[in-house]
């Protein structure tokens, strides 16, 4: 498979992912969903600036990295075990680099606009400053580089990680067994949620973007419960207009 088509699959299964989650969080809504029409438009243009990003800059630095991989990788191992390392390693990366957008200040300003998000479904997932994805790409070159991780691995993962997010951020109501023989494996909207809490303890929680293992290995998942009246933000927060959000990293602390 060439790098186009892994290209075309990611767009094409991260959309039907999307609309899959989209209407099913409809039918099924796991609570309320207050200003809808107000939190698309402001998700939608954040929308277009993390595409944009992530095709002009964010796809070429990953390109670079992988194109000076620091070792060659030995043909013994199997291309199916490589590409298994690579997921689990990429995925672990998010892991830390999360925690590290939350504890950082600088880091923080920009994370933050994903957080003012006052409710969480599946547009929630696409969410993010520009500035972030090209800084979360920048600082993933090193590691594609160190262990000569494929560029086509990178773009499987992103679109696994992307599919992930939207699961995670959905308002679907699932069924509780279900969710909870899901959650051992992968991160679930019951999760996630907590993530969102607008209480500090539980947003610098539950930081694992697909695989769940990483919050319970490292000691950082909250005991907390999802429940439907649980208040979703950043504590003390209100969430902003489009243009305020695009300019928030730029403005005063939003901690």
């Amino acid at each position: 498979m060439s790098l186009a088509d892994i290209a075309l699959w990611k767009t094409v299964a991260t959309a039907g992912v999307f609309l899959a989650l989209f209407s099913g969080e409809r039918l099924a809504p796991a609570a309320r969903r207050p200003h809808f029409e107000r939190r698309l438009a402001r998700n939608a243009g954040l929308w277009l600036g993390m595409a944009a990003t992530s095709i002009l800059v964010g796809a070429p630095l990953s390109a670079a990295a992988a194109s000076v991989g620091l070792w060659a990788r030995p043909d013994a191992v199997p291309a199916a075990a490589w590409f298994v390392v690579d997921m689990i390693v990429l995925d672990l990366w998010v892991y830390f680099a999360h925690r590290a957008y939350h504890a950082a200040p600088l880091m923080w300003r920009l994370h933050g606009v994903h957080h003012l998000d006052e409710h969480l479904d599946t547009t929630s997932a696409a969410r993010f400053h520009a500035l972030e994805i090209a800084l979360s790409a920048l600082i993933r070159m090193p590691l594609i580089s160190a262990l000569a991780i494929p560029l086509a691995h990178v773009l499987v993962y992103d679109a696994l990680l992307f599919a992930a997010a939207i699961f995670h951020h959905s308002n679907l109501r699932l069924p509780a067994a279900v969710e909870r023989a899901v959650s051992r494996v992968i991160v679930t909207p019951s999760i996630h949620w907590v993530h969102h809490h607008a209480r500090r303890t539980d947003t610098d929680s539950n930081y694992a973007g697909i695989l769940s293992v990483w919050d319970g290995l490292f000691g950082t998942r909250s005991p907390t419960k999802r429940t439907a009246a649980m208040k979703i933000g950043v504590e003390g927060l209100c969430d902003r207009p489009l243009v305020r959000l695009w300019l928030a990293p730029f403005g005063a602390p939003m901690r």
